[in-house]
């Protein structure tokens, strides 16, 4: 099999050309934000706002910072410019319920309109009412209808009064009420004298006192009677004057919203209300505005708050242009469906409809509500109060208190609102999987889901989108433009991110940090525009302040507390490479791989997993090691060995099966005896077959073995051993792509494991023969003719054991 040859340096770092762009700096670009590479999540966001039926909000999925927001929000305030405004809404106070406040709906600008007639109407009636009361003509009708039941009160006693005379019995007047005595010749008979009276004349008199006692209490029976009918004359004089005084306040208001029935029936019964209730208009000091009353407390009473004439405009969409798109950064079920506020009074808590507060369902109504899931569902509660409005299709106001029954305190139960907003959740895919797969309300709601990318194809087209977002990011933040060559290696930073040379990376974060952080050295190297050079010091910089972890494991080996060996040949011994993940920052370093061989049962012993270091997935790629020896090895033959893998001076655990192809060739190594040249190392995965897969993190792997071999000084032999398929996911550094222009480094892209093999060894894998065997002095063949040995000595030592173990006859 021909051994590849080693990469060429373009094949190692694709280049953005800067002379492609039409542009000299990101000044002479619009600034706007054109977002490329998420056709399919537009298509999803199209069809999401498009779709007007039930259930059919959009949950868009993906990594943060890949413009999820940015996108979503610029397609939706595209879209929301040409709807109509929604209306407002406001609660007024409901006089059959008070409990139970009124919402109203009206045109977009007319509510705080009509709050404001409703104020003017409380500063009319303040006026006009007591005006009223305080005129001649009231004052005159109320003195008549006093003046009637004084006189009748009056007219009956008198009566009573004469009736008595005529019988020599006199009606007096005491401070506790009424009292009659007998006269005699114009006198009152004491009490001496009326005992000394003939018994017959004291029994007449007292007879006769008797039945005059009898009609006075009949007159004193009668007065409540005559009270209550003048007071309901009253009444009826004092409504007479409400009327003839609010009648035309509410008339002009009720011929400016006549079009508006509902509010038309709320003012007939305010007026209802105002005119029951004007001794409240008379008071010489009204309560201050913020001094609200328990339910039931001042009806009929002087001391009634003016409150519930007042409007609480919760929507004003009088500056609103188009239809709301609204972002809530902390969606608690407060912030969401409004909440309802107390004022604490006398020693407890008191509310009334002026209290009610809106949430960001009525402030998105008739537009769009974007949140974040992850935040929504760490808010209590609040996520089972967005599923139960989208089902109902209704906001209702619901104090958290009262929710969790914490306070006993009377409260509000506000009319629902109708709901009609498009709900959009931000999140990350697993956050969606899991709702999908655990919350069965999820799929019913949220039936468009809108997937962004990762990355996007590299072309011409995506390039002009960085540049393009890159000056929207200096426009934003008011930075210093990037010329041509510094958008250039923006997009090459794109590349590297993607893990792809032909794709870019869509993280706009991580572009819009570097942009910053570009802007910061481009002001201390005093550079007009930001350059090439300070995009690249940025870079370095960054990777600077992430090294300390990666420096002080480079200097373990360096001492030889971490062994790795660069110079000579070993048997069974080779050079792996991990990558290390340490918050965002990622770093490749080498291990030492050995393996030992003896007799054995053709098993192939993770060390690493026996001793429960090794994850699943290395302990399945040691498995396939198995399957390739058995299948390239033990076809004639069993093997009779019995193989022991490790990785060396691992302490933490050992996980992936990027390392298998490099434990393959310790392997064949140890069984053909032939040393592999520590001057390389290696990563890929393996299958049955030999054929050398593609792993993650190549650039990293690389140039941590680069850095140690650049330390001990690069002698033109070292290189890296890496799967063909991962050629197009280089985006290497520039020191190592210079060292392989002079020679000093190698990268072989490998397909199979005999290719690996003959570069590791310098002797030949081997073909196998018609025969089934393998050329001697090739790995293939050094190795069948050591199992073949060992078979042989397994046997002879099975036949010693049997002969010295006769069997009983």
């Amino acid at each position: 099999m021909p051994t590849p040859a080693p990469l060429n340096p373009e094949e190692l770092y694709i280049q953005c050309d800067p002379d492609s762009f039409s542009f000299a700096s990101t000044e002479d670009l619009d600034g706007e934000i054109k977002i490329s590479g998420q056709e399919r999540a537009q298509e999803a966001i199209r069809f999401g706002v498009g779709m007007k039926h039930n259930g059919f909000n959009i949950f868009a999925l993906g990594p943060a910072g890949t413009g999820k927001q940015t996108t979503l929000e610029q397609y939706l305030r595209e879209t929301a410019s040409g709807e109509a405004v929604p209306e407002d809404w406001c609660y007024v106070y409901n006089f059959e319920n008070m409990r139970q406040p009124c919402a109203i709906s009206m045109p977009a600008g007319k509510a705080c309109i009509f709050r404001h007639d409703m104020e003017h109407l409380i500063e009319g009636l303040l006026t006009v009412i007591p005006g009223a009361f305080s005129s001649e003509e009231y004052q005159e009708q109320e003195k008549n209808i006093k003046e009637q039941l004084n006189e009748r009160q009056a007219s009956e006693i008198e009566a009573l009064e004469k009736k008595a005379a005529e019988k020599n019995i006199a009606l007096i007047r005491t401070p506790s009420g009424f009292a009659f005595a007998p006269i005699k010749k114009g006198e009152v008979v004491n009490a001496e004298e009326f005992m000394r009276l003939k018994p017959e004349e004291k029994e007449t008199i007292e007879k006769e006192i008797s039945t005059l006692k009898e009609s006075m209490q009949s007159i004193m029976m009668q007065i409540p009677k005559w009270q209550s009918e003048t007071q309901e004359k009253l009444k009826e004089l004092n409504q007479q004057i409400a009327t003839f005084a609010a009648k035309p306040l509410f008339a002009e208001l009720k011929t400016k919203y006549q079009d508006h029935k509902v509010v038309t029936a709320y003012l007939k019964d305010v007026e209802k209300d105002v005119v029951e209730n004007f001794g409240q208009f008379l008071e010489k000091e009204s309560p201050p505005p913020q001094m609200l009353f328990l339910p039931g407390q001042g009806k009929n009473t002087g001391n009634r708050s003016l409150n519930h004439y007042r409007v609480n405009v919760v929507i004003d969409n009088s500056k609103t242009e188009g239809a709301p798109v609204i972002y809530e950064d902390k969606p608690s079920i407060q912030n969401l469906v409004g909440d309802i506020e107390h004022l604490a009074q006398m020693g407890t808590l008191v509310t009334d409809f002026t209290l009610i507060k809106p949430g960001a369902l009525h402030q998105a109504n008739g537009g769009y509500l974007i949140l974040s899931a992850r935040r929504l569902l760490l808010e209590p509660l609040a996520y089972e109060a967005l599923k139960k409005a989208i089902r109902t299709r209704q906001i209702r106001i619901e104090s958290l208190a009262q929710l969790y029954g914490m306070a006993s305190t009377v409260s509000l139960d506000p009319e629902p609102v109708p709901l009609d907003t498009k709900i959009i959740l931000l999140g990350e895919r697993s956050l969606y999987y899991l709702l999908s797969a655990r919350d069965p309300d999820f799929d019913e709601l949220f039936k468009v889901a809108a997937d962004f990318d990762d990355e996007m194809e590299r072309n011409q087209n995506s390039h002009l989108s960085y540049a393009g977002f890159v000056s929207s990011i200096v426009n934003r933040e008011k930075l210093r433009h990037l010329d041509k060559y510094a958008v250039a290696r923006m997009i090459e930073y794109g590349s590297r991110l993607s893990g792809d040379s032909g794709k870019l990376s869509t993280h706009i974060q991580s572009i819009t940090d570097l942009v910053n952080e570009s802007d910061y050295y481009a002001t201390k190297n005093n550079h007009d525009l930001i350059t090439r050079e300070d995009v690249q010091q940025a870079i370095d910089a960054r990777r600077y302040r992430a090294g300390r972890i990666p420096e002080k494991i480079q200097d373990a080996i360096l001492q030889n507390t971490i062994l790795i060996d660069t110079e000579s040949e070993k048997v069974g011994q080779i050079n792996g490479l991990s990558v290390y993940m340490l918050g965002n920052q990622s770093f490749g370093k080498p291990s030492r791989i050995t393996t030992r061989i003896k007799m054995g049962k053709g098993e192939v012993i993770d060390i690493e997993r026996e001793v429960e270091m090794g994850g699943p997935i290395h302990s399945k790629g040691v498995m396939i090691l198995s399957g390739f020896l058995g299948g390239r090895f033990g076809g004639e033959q069993p093997l009779s060995l019995s193989a022991t893998l490790v990785f060396e001076q691992s302490y933490g655990g050992v996980d992936g099966d990027s390392a298998s192809s490099a434990e393959l060739y310790a392997l064949l190594s140890a069984i053909s005896g032939k040393p592999i040249k520590q001057c390389f190392a290696v990563t890929g995965s393996v299958n049955q077959y030999g054929e050398i897969q593609a792993i993650g993190g190549v650039n990293e792997k690389i140039e941590g073995f680069f850095d140690l071999c650049k330390e001990r000084g690069l002698t033109g032999q070292q290189g890296v051993l890496i799967p063909a398929a991962n050629t197009r996911n280089l985006m290497l550094r520039d020191d190592v792509v210079n060292a392989v222009k002079e020679n000093k480094f190698s990268i072989y892209p490998v397909k199979h494991v005999d290719e690996g093999i003959e570069i590791l060894t310098g002797v030949p894998a081997g073909i196998q023969l018609e025969d089934g065997g393998y050329p001697e002095e090739t790995i293939n063949g050094l190795a069948v003719q050591r199992l073949k040995s060992m078979a042989e000595k397994q046997k002879k030592q099975s036949d010693n054991s049997s002969n010295n173990n006769p069997k009983e006859s």
